[in-house]
């Protein structure tokens, strides 16, 4: 009987050469040499390849992702020089013979300058990136910054100097400058770590650095950059500071311009399309309904996937017209892109409950901002005109760090504190999964440290400080506690509620409204002030006011908007319990 051997011999099969797969024998003389072990190994090595350069690129990803985040942070540390307005506030009046109606012409012309313009500085954030506006805000810091230190060492307008109109038009650009640079860091921070377990902390450390910026910035102007003549000694000099800073934001805007970059932004625009088609928008959206968002491929009445993309990019690199499709599909996702953010604005303002957070922001932003860029001339209504004055425990620039600094600690630890102890979704939940043994939503911080903001202006309507100025830093830590918290936890709610694809544009509409609110406060304060203080005349003394009869009215009102905010964000909130939205 012939053995197997032989019998494969007869057959002419004496190899594994039945594969097709595989590649023929390179020698004839029926020897295998390692052909087949060389085919593993190209294989092998194929795989070790791709994953090296996986990692490479995710190690790249990352290093961008947090080198951007290096950059907001540095961007914030800086953008919120006008905070420190207080510093110099008073220097207009005594040295430059401003009213109080001329000096808050300027600082509410920086507010309106800082908020009006946000929703479309949002917008050019979302559709196309942060890069440029960063740069565009370190133009704006230089050239208002300059032209504000030409006003000033130009002198008093009797003197031959620049008309009060000069300085308010300089701070247009700081507060256009403002709004920039601090919504790009701010974006930029949102969009790459939006989805992530610390989006509050990620969102909370830019927002406390940009509180930071004015304590570091006046004791700069205090301590180091002060009048050095004898008459002035220990004021600081504004001419000098003014250079400093427009040297400083400049700089500071030219660097975000390279480094504030969003990572993945694709996966966030795919996300929130499966998002929509899920609960419904995309089907009575206008914006959906084009052309460009439906492709036979997908179905009547669906967008492209992440998938589909990448499947058709890869047939296209097998077919020779392939370099002549791809900027056809770069536009077409380019006008994808577009169209998903308009119908997420278009819900954004449809949404009731937005209207409910805005209302209450404006009714607590624009307090807060009256009181800090009129906490130098609050100072002074403790004093008799004819005194020394505050103390350095007690003066303004003391002051604006303490509510720089008490600002900070409420935007870390409110951050902080919502990525611990917020509640998640329920549906996000699985019931396998040990239920959370504690909860606290985001709301309850909020409401509670506008509790705390209505409290220092309590006190100070109230005539105590009048009679123990020692106790306005009390005034000040609170004020700076709650303004802090509600300014870092209400564009963290903003990404929770809404998402962070289109956040620049729903941030940008929500932060207009401490303009108004800034405008209508400051307005108050200056008619109630000068109506106390009298008939105004060409002594500057005689344009200082004394006394609780100052101030005490417009902080009982600013104390009764407090309180109603309160109101309309515990109407939000029920709004979003009912829909089950974890806040």
């Amino acid at each position: 009987m012939p053995s197997r051997d032989s019998s494969r011999s007869a057959n002419g099969i004496d190899k594994l050469d039945f594969d097709a797969n595989r590649h023929p024998p390179s020698t004839t003389d029926g020897s295998d040499p390692g052909g087949l072990l060389r085919d593993d190994e190209s294989l092998l090595s194929n795989v070790v390849d791709g994953v090296i350069e996986r990692d490479r690129r995710r190690l790249r990803r990352h290093a961008v992702k947090y080198l951007s985040f290096v950059s907001a942070i540095l961007s914030c540390l800086c953008a919120g020089s006008i905070t420190a307005f207080s510093l110099y506030g008073p220097l207009f009046q005594s040295r430059l013979h401003f009213t109080q109606g001329q000096v808050n012409a300027v600082s509410i012309a920086a507010e309106l300058a800082m908020y009006l313009p946000v929703p479309i500085f949002g917008y050019l954030c979302d559709r196309f990136n942060p890069r440029p506006l960063s740069l565009l805000a370190g133009i704006f810091f230089a050239l208002g910054y300059l032209l504000a230190a030409a006003a000033y060492h130009s002198g008093p307008l009797k003197e031959g100097g620049f008309p009060p109109a000069v300085m308010v038009v300089s701070f247009v650009g700081v507060g256009s400058g403002t709004s920039c640079m601090y919504l790009s860091a701010i974006t930029t921070c949102a969009k790459n770590f939006g989805r992530g377990k610390y989006k509050g902390l990620a969102l909370a450390l830019p927002i406390a650095a940009f509180g930071l910026s004015g304590m570091w910035q006046s004791q700069v102007g205090s301590r180091l950059l002060y009048e050095r003549a004898p008459e002035y000694y220990g004021e600081v000099d504004v001419y000098r500071y003014f250079i400093f800073l427009a040297i400083l934001l400049f700089v500071v805007g030219l660097v975000g311009s390279f480094a504030l970059r969003v990572v993945k932004e694709e996966e966030l625009i795919d996300e929130a399309v499966s998002e929509l088609e899920r609960s419904g928008p995309l089907e009575d959206s206008p914006f959906i309904q084009r052309s460009v968002l439906h492709d036979s491929g997908n179905g009547y009445g669906t967008l492209e996937s992440s998938d589909t993309i990448s499947n058709s990019a890869e047939s296209d690199d097998d077919d020779i017209h392939s370099t002549n499709r791809k900027p056809r599909r770069r536009s077409k996702d380019t006008r994808r892109k577009k169209s998903l953010l308009n119908t997420e604005t278009q819900i954004f303002l449809l949404d009731p409950s937005m209207w409910f957070l805005a209302a209450g922001f404006f009714l607590v932003t624009g307090p807060g901002e009256a009181f800090i860029n009129n906490l130098g001339t609050i100072i002074y209504t403790f004093y008799p005109p004819n005194s020394s004055g505050p103390s350095n425990f007690n003066s303004p620039a003391t002051h604006v760090s303490v509510v720089a600094l008490t600002s900070t600690l409420a935007r870390l630890i409110t951050g902080t504190l919502c990525d611990l102890l917020a509640p998640t979704a329920q549906s996000s939940v699985s019931d396998e999964q040990p239920a959370q043994h504690f909860s606290c939503s985001r709301l309850v911080f909020l409401l509670t440290s506008t509790v705390l903001f209505s409290f220092g202006q309590l006190f100070l309507a109230s005539g105590l400080i009048q009679s123990h100025p020692s106790l306005f830093a009390l005034v000040s830590a609170l004020v700076g506690l709650g303004y802090g918290a509600i300014f870092s936890l209400t564009p963290i709610i903003v990404s929770v509620v809404w998402g962070v694809q289109n956040f620049g544009t729903n941030w940008g509409i929500v932060a207009v409204v401490p303009a108004a609110g800034a405008a209508v406060w400051g307005a108050i304060y200056a008619a109630v002030y000068d109506g106390a203080a009298g008939d105004t005349n060409d002594s500057a003394a005689d344009r200082l006011c004394y006394g609780v009869k100052c101030y005490a009215p417009t902080f009982w009102g600013m104390v009764v908007c407090s309180w109603i905010a309160v109101g309309l964000w515990v109407l939000a909130w029920r709004r979003w319990r009912r829909r089950g939205i974890a806040v």
